[in-house]
């Protein structure tokens, strides 16, 4: 499944439509410790956060995530959009749980 596929399926709210959309989605990744994600963060996944600061602009252009999804109804601060669109990263957003939003995304991708 591309990231083009994921946004297709209308399941997550758009924050910021980047320019990767034909990149591979290769798994859900699930973290709010942002030191972790930037060691851990698999090149291609659907990073599932709450934490929606510049700070996880910077790490998702660090790891090569194909997107992030903001979890529990978290939201891109004013900095954090603007960064996320200078960098063309596909920023997804929904009122899901953590765990429901990454189960979404694994669902997809082993339908």
């Amino acid at each position: 499944m591309t990231l083009q596929d994921l946004v297709n399926k209308n399941i997550f709210s758009i924050s910021n439509l980047g320019d990767n959309l034909n990149l591979p989605v290769v798994g859900p990744y699930c973290c709010d410790l942002l030191s972790i994600a930037m060691g851990k963060a698999p090149a291609g996944s659907a990073w599932v956060t709450v934490m929606g600061n510049i700070n996880t602009i910077a790490v998702a252009s660090l790891t090569e995530v194909a997107c992030i999804i903001l979890a529990e109804g978290a939201s891109l601060d004013d900095t954090a959009k603007m960064k996320a669109k200078d960098q063309n990263i596909t920023v997804l957003s929904t009122e899901k749980p953590i765990f429901e939003a990454a189960l979404s995304v694994y669902q997809l991708l082993n339908a």
